[in-house]
């Protein structure tokens, strides 16, 4: 990361934090601290800038994890990055409970997470997320997983319907996947499991419990029926209101979307995070009406005419990709000419070709 986004990203307001305001996640966070746990609860923020050695290999991951990669996560420097997931506070947590141990406590971690995301309505690249880690004495059973799921699932999502299905993790063993009912379908809410060993021995630690973590946002928007992650944080007075409570979400009027479709080279084989949040990096200020972007066709040199190779100035290592950008601000307008210079911002970022079609038009 560059100086300057790296200032972006640390000035962006942590939605589950009352330092910055109030807003409907922190009521979510609140419900679960005040749960009936019977046990010692201890809500932690730590800085979201973490070493390396916590976010990754106190967590079990392994050099190789494809996670790692610069394209998915946020290096600030050689050991420090962004987190990736509040699970790099635990570590550290751990430690501090080996050497001032509580035989049985639940460790709350919230906060943002920074980290490369496909666009649509249910992600963005700095989601809000928790992690539940209750630390016993003595080992957990799957039986205490489903316990904790339950009373999770209905504190946040009360009478909804949820499942378990197999999951791997390298900070769990009998790792789970958490799926709530909706009207379309099941949807993931988080993930869990019983807390492995090699994680407990690390810290210095001789005991057992659970592991979970939620996305805050989903759960927000799962409770109160809304359907545009990119409304958590709208400024519309009209939004910003619903957003202080947990009542049903009542829709605001919104425009239609509107449709830019780019011809473009990249190099490789195409990846829709990678793309994604270069095209947020473009867009700056206007990223917030982006909807979403998909990947609708993705070709390789070898299998293109060689009219089409000549014309895009493609390499036998490029690929011609045909990007969709759908634009549509969460409230307000947007005119055919600034979906246009959206658009041309896009094409310059993204596009990899010598040849360029769409750069300056509008």
């Amino acid at each position: 990361m560059n100086t300057s986004e790296l200032v972006s990203a640390l000035r962006l307001r942590d939605l589950t934090d009352p330092a910055g305001g109030r807003h409907a996640l922190q009521l979510l966070l609140d419900a679960l601290v005040a749960a009936d746990w019977g046990c010692p609860v201890r809500v932690l923020r730590p800085s979201p800038l973490v070493s390396v050695e916590d976010n990754y290999d106190r967590l079990g991951y392994p050099p190789d994890a494809v996670t790692r990669d610069a394209r998915y996560s946020r290096y600030v420097g050689e050991n420090v990055m962004l987190r990736s997931h509040t699970s790099a506070g635990v570590p550290p947590a751990l430690r501090r409970l080996a050497a001032d141990p509580v035989p049985d406590v639940l460790l709350v971690l919230p906060g943002l997470v920074h980290r490369r995301d496909v666009i649509d309505r249910l992600h963005v690249g700095a989601p809000h997320q928790v992690d539940l880690w209750r630390v016993t004495p003595s080992p957990a059973s799957p039986g205490d997983l489903d316990d904790l799921v339950a009373r999770v699932v209905s504190t946040l999502l009360p009478g909804a319907r949820w499942r378990l299905t197999p999951a791997s993790h390298p900070y769990t063993c009998a790792g789970r996947q958490i799926d709530v009912g909706t009207p379309d379908g099941w949807v993931e809410l988080g993930e869990c499991g019983l807390i492995a060993p090699a994680v407990l021995d690390r810290a210095g630690l001789r005991s057992g419990g659970l592991a979970m973590g939620i996305g805050l946002d989903r759960a927000l928007m799962l409770r109160k029926g809304i359907d545009d992650i990119r409304l958590l944080r709208s400024a519309d007075p009209r939004v910003a209101v619903q957003m202080l409570d947990l009542a049903p979400w009542r829709p605001v009027s919104r425009q239609p979307a509107v449709r830019r479709d780019l011809s473009i080279v990249v190099d490789g084989a195409p990846d829709a995070e990678l793309l994604g949040d270069t095209v947020r990096r473009a867009l700056g200020a206007d990223a917030e009406s982006l909807e979403s972007v998909e990947i609708l066709g993705a070709t390789p040199w070898a299998d293109l005419p060689p009219a089409v190779r000549e014309r895009l100035g493609l390499g036998p290592e490029e690929w011609n990709v045909l990007l969709r950008l759908t634009l549509r601000p969460p409230t307000g307008a947007l005119t055919a000419a600034h979906a246009n210079r959206l658009r041309n911002a896009v094409y310059a970022a993204v596009h990899r070709g010598p040849n360029h079609e769409w750069a300056g038009r509008t």
